[in-house]
């Protein structure tokens, strides 16, 4: 009877620290809602000050990966290996230096070499030789000569005044072997420096994604709403825009899996067809039964810890690359009952501007009913989670105290 007695007391107290700390949410809720509408209109980036100021994301808002590979055995060696991409992957002041340092390493190089030729012949040798005797290369006496015959064969120059001669064979196989392998190494630079150049690296960085996302109604679908723009007069063709959300994911064997990753499509005007990218558009997630976001609500959408990676692919009509632009949005970047603001309008010689002063701004959803028929909604559901919890609560602590 005292084992119940004390059961009894102590899901009481559970139930008492539950209400309160319920209580408590209610109100801190209640007065965020009412704060939030007193401002009509926003700037997206607004509230990036008060971002998490640690938050661990897996894609910058730029699109660079801030994933580190970290203790892979010989990881130097699998570089070398794909010496193509990293040489391609590498930044412009290194690839500048690499290329100004092959040239003068392989003139040196051979330069010593021919100087050791010459050596080896007896060619520095003052007056030794007589004439009908020639050397292996004519007015190569010293090591600086000898560089300046490396630098006007590899360069095709031909001032004429040294020149290889007949009496030695290996001196004329190590001037063409020469000429050969660096041929080789400028082929490989060049053409490293045209990929890097041709790359659409650039042409995506023009691609503008909104800074912050909405929830609000489309076609009278709960919809997550983010914006994209094309800032040059270039089309692009094909575009396909698609989202990755990444979350922590625990599986029914208790498995826990860091960063699963799941699919999110996205529609313009509820369609799935490849849109025109010449203004900018506004792309829709409908968050239904099948959308991996179908949980949130205004309640919890700030206490989630997920991460929504967006990349549109597209190609460009110049050049028929295939580009990808990369963002991401982070819980705290996604407001609940906003819009975006209009960006295109007619001017009054009938041509459409695109004003992106207002690109970043969101305001207020205009439906009401959203507001009313969501909260009641997002109340009921919120209650049932927290009884729900509530109930797994209990039964874990009356589970630890049966056992002991």
């Amino acid at each position: 009877m005292s084992l119940f007695r004390a059961l009894k007391k102590t899901c009481s107290v559970i139930k008492k620290s539950l209400f309160s700390r319920e209580t408590t949410e209610a109100v801190r809720m209640e007065t965020t809602k009412i704060n939030m509408s007193r401002v009509p209109l926003v700037n997206g980036g607004i509230d990036t000050a008060m971002l998490k100021a640690h938050k661990p994301r897996v894609m910058s808002k730029s699109g660079h990966s801030n994933v580190r590979i970290d203790k892979v055995d010989g990881i130097y060696l699998l570089y070398l290996q794909d010496l193509w991409t990293t040489v391609i992957d590498m930044k412009w002041r290194y690839k500048l230096t690499l290329f100004a340092a092959t040239f003068v390493m392989t003139w040196f190089l051979f330069g010593v070499i021919y100087y050791a030729i010459a050596f080896l012949h007896g060619d520095l040798e003052i007056n030794k030789f007589t004439p009908k005797r020639e050397p292996c290369v004519q007015n190569v006496d010293s090591l600086t000569g000898a560089f300046l015959f490396s630098l006007e064969s590899q360069t095709t120059i031909g001032y004429g005044f040294r020149f290889i001669t007949e009496e030695c064979p290996h001196a004329i196989f190590l001037l063409v072997a020469q000429l050969v392998i660096t041929t080789l190494i400028e082929i490989f630079i060049t053409g490293t420096f045209l990929a890097k150049i041709a790359r659409p690296k650039k042409r995506a960085e023009t691609i503008k994604f909104s800074h912050c996302a909405v929830i609000t109604k489309h076609n009278g679908e709960l919809c997550l709403v983010i914006r994209v723009a094309n800032m040059r007069k270039s089309l692009l063709i094909q575009c396909q825009l698609s989202g990755k959300l990444l979350q922590t994911y625990e599986t029914k064997e208790g498995e826990r899996i860091l960063l699963n990753q799941a699919s999110v499509k996205f529609n313009v005007d509820s369609s799935s067809e490849s849109p025109f990218l010449i203004l900018p558009l506004t792309f829709y997630h409908i968050l239904d039964e099948s959308s991996p976001l179908r949980d949130l609500t205004p309640q919890n959408l700030k206490e989630k810890d997920f991460e929504l990676v967006v990349l549109l692919n597209a190609t460009v009509e110049s050049t028929s690359a295939v580009c990808q632009s990369r963002t991401s949005y982070i819980p705290e970047e996604i407001h609940w009952g906003y819009e975006f603001v209009p960006v295109v309008s007619l001017s009054p010689n009938g041509k459409y501007v695109a004003d992106f002063s207002q690109f970043e701004k969101i305001r207020r959803s205009t439906d009401s009913t959203f507001y009313s028929m969501d909260s009641e909604k997002q109340k009921l559901e919120e209650k049932y989670r927290q009884e729900d919890q509530r109930e797994r609560e209990l039964r874990t602590m009356l589970l630890q105290q049966s056992n002991v």
